[in-house]
Formats: structure tokens, sequence, C-alpha cells
């Protein structure tokens, strides 16, 4: 009677699991892209890395392509450009006029951002492999992660890594611009309370004076943060 009793609480509580994990689970990624500048930049181009997975799948490419990106100023023709190796998006416009009052404590910013449900779990703990990054990815090597990078039941794991972006503009020789994009995708849950696993990457390149050519980003990525501790259950879409 006891191993009966007991038997049946098992298959009663992960039942209750299941249903409660597949009811309340969400997958998203969060993009932003920034731009900053502290002078006026003139006749402005810019290429810049779109994040996708090693099969050139994006989970931006369609906001792109849809112009269902928040922040994209009036004046900005933006389209896609796919190298065969990476997807970048293309950003002509005839200036970038910071506001008064900009200096280089302060300097004038435009972010680009969109938030993408995606339609499967995000594999956090191996995103080289799986997940989107700033492609192409070079010289990608495992580091130490700062303090405070713990936020779960693993050790997350951080890399660096290089990659590139194309920028022409005008500018006074002293001008200072920074461009960066990170992207995060996580999963979350609740089951008999709130958890979640998630890995982040972001590239950024620090220009000076005007530009014609492409420039080196440096690249960081930090993965397996969270738990990792959910229920073992055959693979299944989001639904």
């Amino acid at each position: 009677m006891i191993i009966f009793i007991a038997f049946t609480f098992l298959i009663c509580y992960n039942g209750f699991v299941e249903k409660a994990y597949r009811a309340s689970l969400s997958s998203t990624y969060t993009y932003n892209c920034t731009i900053t500048a502290d002078s006026t930049l003139s006749n402005v181009t810019f290429f810049i890395p779109v994040p996708s997975d090693p099969s050139g799948n994006s989970p931006i490419v369609t906001r792109f392509s849809n112009q269902d990106i928040t922040g994209i100023p009036k004046d900005w023709t933006v389209t896609l450009y796919d190298t065969g190796k990476a997807t970048l998006v293309k950003i002509t416009t005839p200036s970038i006029i910071p506001l008064e009052k900009t200096s280089s404590d302060k300097p004038f910013t435009i972010t680009l951002s969109s938030a993408v449900p995606s339609d499967t779990v995000i594999d956090t703990r191996d995103p080289v492999n799986h997940s989107a990054l700033f492609h192409p990815v070079q010289g990608l090597r495992q580091v130490s992660c700062s303090p405070g990078s713990s936020t779960g039941d693993k050790t997350p794991q951080c890399y660096r890594y290089l990659t590139s972006l194309y920028a022409e503009y005008q500018a006074p020789p002293d001008a200072a611009v920074n461009i960066s994009s990170v992207i995060t995708g996580k999963n979350s849950w609740k089951i008999f309370g709130y958890e979640f696993n998630e890995y982040s990457t972001g590239v950024i390149t620090v220009l000076s004076g005007p530009q014609r050519g492409w420039n080196v980003m440096e690249g960081e990525l930090i993965s397996g943060t969270g738990t990792n501790e959910i229920p073992t259950l055959p693979a299944k879409s989001l639904e």
C-alpha cells in the first residue's frame, strides 16, 4: 500500500510539474543596438552585424525587414545585407546631429531595440553552436567570468571573441563614436517559484575621427546563467 501511494504521488507530482512548466514557459530574445556620438557625422553608412545562429537563422532579421525595430530615426534608411558568412544591417543617413549640450561625457545616443518571442526553447548553455551570436565569430576563447556573474545553480561560461563592422562618415578629427549591440536569450517558467536561464552576448567598437573602412568589434559572451534544473521532458516547441 505504501509503495502504491508513493507511486501514485510521484505520477501526480510529475504531471503537475510538467503541466506547470509547459503552461508558464516563455522564451524571448531581447536585442539592442546603440550608437553614441559627441559630434556631427555626415554622409553616414554603417554595416552592423545582426545576431544569427551558425546556420544563418536570426530572430531579429524579420523585425528589420518589417521595420519593426523601436528607435529608428525617420531619416535613416535601414536594409539587410547578407554576405554569405553573416547578416549585416546597412544604415544610411545624411547626417547624425547631436542635441545641444552634447559632450564626450554626455554623448548623443540612438538606441534600436526589439523583444522577439521564440517558438522554441533557447539553448542558453551552448549558444556558440545553437543560438544567435554576432557573426563572423573570430578568435573565440574562454575567459574567467567577472565577479558576480553567477546567478543560479551553475557557474556560467564566459568567452571573448572578435567580429567586424563597416563605418563611413565625415566628422571632426576629435569626434568619438561608440557602436554596440547586445542580444540576450532567456527562458523563464514558474512551477513553485519563478525560474529562468539565459545567455547574453554583446559587441562594441570605439571610433575616432572620420571613418571609411572595416573596424574590429570586441565581443563578450556569458552563457549558462540562471538555473539548469528544469523538468526532463520530451523535446517540444512552445505552445
